[in-house]
């Protein structure tokens, strides 16, 4: 049988598909007969030093894949699975792991790690194996690197999957000696001393990071990124180091090789997104009992860091502006330095002005460009108080050197300091503007003629022009100051779409960008001007659907155009659709409009698709009620994309048309509610679709059933066992990192808007009883959440809102219910005296709703 099975796994990486999928079959069918067989059989394979590597490798990763998912219930799973397998199999695959970790193949070693790791976090919190840290500590002291190097990758691995709280302390001890002795110049194996160094990165939560002297560049480079991981797991631990840190990470800046000041300057870049966190959610007056309070490490190391900053600002690259995705240390350091401005405020100003004042007009292209990087850099953080004087003073200056300097490098980065003169210091809530009647000809003159300069110069006149734009856009529904040009920037920026070199420094993108800016934030008077966009906008997309036999690079690239063109036309649906005068006129393009989107469907991209389906959902808010006559059509392509669970964001975008679409059709989407409703139940049920869509799809529910009142009757049989089982699982999960958090409030505000929809759909039905059995566990599901107490506004608001639902759709049947529930009275008073006015409004509505439903 082992001899079968290194061929069923050989073949199973066959470049014959029938071979393959052959062997794929038999090791499903091994699997599914018998499965301790099939585990011993894998393990057996991986350890055996006379395998091919190919068959030895996919062994260890099916082995893996058997022990671990994604997803938190298959993983789950997988650990009763293997937890319920005879001890005695069990010992025999960890001895075979255990043994691959001194195997000469660095391939089959690398996987033992992982699925040792995957072991260790499905048994150490159960207190079973724990002759396993004894066992790779007893390994680190064997005689071969490789099996040093594995076992310090096993231990990294292990601190990745396992709380530090389910180790012993003096195995944690033992644990973080051997990593650091890994680390240590006496170690001469470098494979070694860097598989150490990645063990330490991920054990953050077992130590503190070791540093020596000589060790090699890629090694220095990872004990580096450590310390930037440190700078955020450990920050309020760093003040005895900081001192020590600050000579470490400038002498790195200024000698060592690039890789290695990349991450010394990463890691102030750290610690100033730690304190602008901390600033934003606490204030900047902190008290004894601040969970987390601010050591404000970036000012005191300000006058030592700042000349730091500014020198690295001299080291550009010849062709860094060419290059898209280019980093180096100049680029790293104006970074840092914009956090700093960010994190000190008017701090940073006096010590950065001298700067730029003594280089801005040198001789030296690099000295020119370094002061005007260093002054676009400290536009966001310090008050406007502070830099108004300064831009107004550079303003000029800065238009002439985008029009006039001999070098492309000062142009590309005074036309980034422009656009960000204009995002940041240019808008309605400051008192004085910096863009008057005096100089706006001059800056729309200037904007518009180096448009025509190299791509990467246009690129950034289109950035700032849409930063000018977006700055009026408060400026009143009558008339913008940019009216009187607006024909020829509409026109300017068509031109640079058109360019031959349009694809180069993202130039086509940005004009388009800036176009919809310019778009979305005109007024009534330019309206026609808007209009005569439609039909040329809505060509250039036929073109590109007409286009034949083109290269794979050539389809590429129209596939980027059109979904620019369905984005354009997005803007101006959503412009042009909004307005009562504009809107009749305008709904006279929406068939050939439809048409046209429907067409961007058969080819195969999803940014187009993605483009397209937004400007559909634009389309069904304008036209309301007569989108209707689309659906037919429109229908094979919504279930297409409520299909699409590679790309996605496909699919997240077209649950949201859906939505549209429920809220203009109202009931006569019941045509389509079946195929809906099947599809979106699939996507729930799917392991495969990303967790960021199930949300939506709950909302979904609520807006169908909105959308047809007591027709839903039919779906609830399939739908209320979902949100209840989501509701329980969404209840009681407490997020240890605030993405978890963040996504937990998602689900929850997306199982409550369904319960809502469902509740308003049937309000005044004669079916409302049908809803009675699930009341019980909409109230449990709210008292939960009133008692984990990790509810963010929105959600408070969201289920405040459903307890009001609840009473006013199900009156006195549901009334001694809320008075039974342990939450409700405490919940709506804390709501009554909410500071979030949306949240006390939506509180009088439902004491209102019920007093209805009760004597409460």
């Amino acid at each position: 049988m082992a001899m079968e099975v290194t061929q069923i796994l050989l073949n199973a990486q066959a470049v014959d598909g029938n071979v393959r999928k052959h062997a794929e079959e038999n090791l499903r069918q091994f699997q599914e007969q018998n499965l301790p067989s099939f585990l011993l059989s894998l393990a057996g394979e991986l350890a055996n030093d006379d395998k091919p590597v190919e068959s030895r490798k996919l062994a260890g990763l099916i082995l893996k894949n058997a022990l671990d998912a994604k997803e938190q219930h298959r993983k789950f799973e997988l650990g009763q699975r293997w937890l319920s397998l005879d001890p005695s199999v069990k010992a025999q695959i960890k001895a075979c792991l255990l043994k691959t970790l001194s195997s000469p193949a660095h391939d089959a070693r690398s996987t033992a790690s992982q699925v040792v790791a995957k072991l260790a976090g499905i048994e150490l919190p159960l207190k079973q194996w724990p002759e396993l840290i004894e066992a790779l500590l007893s390994n680190n002291n064997q005689l071969p690197a490789h099996t040093r190097q594995a076992t310090l990758e096993t231990l990294g691995y292990i601190c990745e999957e396992v709380s530090p709280d389910v180790v012993e302390q003096d195995q944690v001890n033992k644990m973080l000696t051997a990593v650091v002795q890994g680390m240590n110049s006496s170690e001469t194996n470098n494979d070694v001393r860097l598989a150490a160094t990645r063990a330490l990165h991920n054990a953050l939560g077992f130590a503190q990071a070791n540093f020596s002297n000589d060790m090699e560049v890629k090694i220095r480079q990872a004990a580096f990124e450590c310390l930037v991981s440190i700078s955020s797991t450990y920050y309020e631990k760093l003040a005895p180091y900081i001192q020590d840190i600050f000579s470490i990470t400038a002498k790195a800046v200024k000698e060592d090789e690039e890789p290695v000041a990349l991450q010394a300057i990463e890691f102030w870049s750290s610690i100033c997104d730690e304190e602008i966190d901390i600033l934003e959610e606490y204030g900047s007056d902190f008290t004894g009992d601040s969970v987390i309070p601010c050591y404000y490490f970036i000012k005191q190391a300000l006058p030592a860091l700042i000349p730091l900053l500014l020198e690295t600002l001299l080291k550009q690259e010849e062709d860094q502006d060419q290059d898209e995705v280019a980093w180096n240390v100049a680029m790293a350091g104006g970074t840092c330095l914009g956090l700093v401005a960010r994190t000190v405020g008017d701090d940073v100003v006096p010590l950065v002005m001298p700067f730029i004042e003594e280089n801005i007009t040198k001789p030296d292209w690099r000295q020119r460009e370094a002061a005007t990087y260093a002054f676009g850099s400290i536009l966001e953080g310090p008050s406007p108080d502070k830099l108004m004087p300064l831009v107004n003073v550079a303003l000029n200056f800065m238009l002439n050197a985008l029009m006039k300097d001999p070098n492309n490098h000062v142009k590309d980065t005074t036309g980034w300091t422009l656009g960000r003169i204009f995002e940041f210091l240019h808008g309605s809530t400051l008192e004085t503007p910096i863009i008057t009647q005096a100089n706006c000809q001059q800056i729309i003159t200037v904007l518009l003629q180096s448009m025509k300069d190299v791509p990467n110069v246009a690129e950034k006149a289109c950035g700032a022009l849409y930063f000018l734009a977006q700055g009026f856009e408060d400026a009143g529904p009558s008339s913008s100051p940019l009216a009187p040009f607006f024909q020829d920037i509409i026109q300017a920026l068509l031109d640079a779409t058109h360019r031959e070199d349009a694809g180069e420094s993202r130039l086509r993108t940005a004009a388009y960008e800036a176009l919809n800016e310019v778009v979305r934030c005109s007024t009534d008077d330019t309206a026609p001007m808007v209009m005569q966009l439609v039909p040329l906008i809505m060509m250039e997309l036929h073109q590109t659907l007409e286009a034949q036999k083109l290269s794979s690079d050539e389809r590429e690239k129209q596939n980027e155009l059109q979904g620019l063109l369905c984005g354009c036309l997005q803007v101006i649906i959503q412009k042009l659709g909004s307005s009562e005068p504009t809107k009749y006129v305008f709904l006279q393009y929406a068939d050939q409009m439809m048409g046209l989107f429907l067409r961007v469907f058969a080819c195969k991209s999803a940014t187009a698709h993605e483009e397209a389906m937004l400007a559909i959902g634009a389309l069904v808010y304008s036209t309301g009620a007569d989108f209707a006559k689309y659906m037919t059509e429109f229908y094979k392509y919504l279930e297409m994309g409520l299909q699409n669970f590679e790309d996605y964001q496909v699919c997240a975008i077209t649950v949201g048309v859906v939505g549209d679409i429920c809220r203009a059709l109202e009931d006569k989407i019941l045509p389509f509610c079946d195929g809906i409703m099947t599809q979106l139940l699939k996507d729930l049920s799917s392991n495969q679709l990303h967790r960021s869509v199930k949300p939506p799809i709950f909302s979904c529910f609520g807006d169908l059933a909105l959308a047809i009142g007591e027709n839903f009757e039919k779906y609830l049989m399939y739908a209320m066992p979902m949100l209840q089982s989501a509701a329980e699982l969404s209840a009681h999960t407490s997020g240890v990192d605030d993405d978890m958090i963040e996504y937990t409030n998602t689900l929850r505000n997306g199982i409550m808007e369904a319960y809502s929809g469902i509740l308003q759909g049937f309000k005044g039905s004669a079916k409302t009883h049908l809803l009675m059995p699930y009341a019980p566990h909409v109230l449990q599901f709210l008292d939960s959440l009133y008692i984990e107490k990790d509810m963010d506004d929105f959600v408070i608001k969201t289920a405040i809102g459903l307890l009001g639902d609840l009473a006013d759709t199900l009156g006195s049947a549901v009334g001694s219910l809320i008075q039974q529930s342990v939450s409700a009275r405490d919940f709506l008073n804390e709501c009554l005296t909410s500071d979030d006015p949306s949240i006390k409004e939506a509180a009088e509505w439902v004491k209102i709703a019920i007093s209805r439903a009760t004597n409460f």
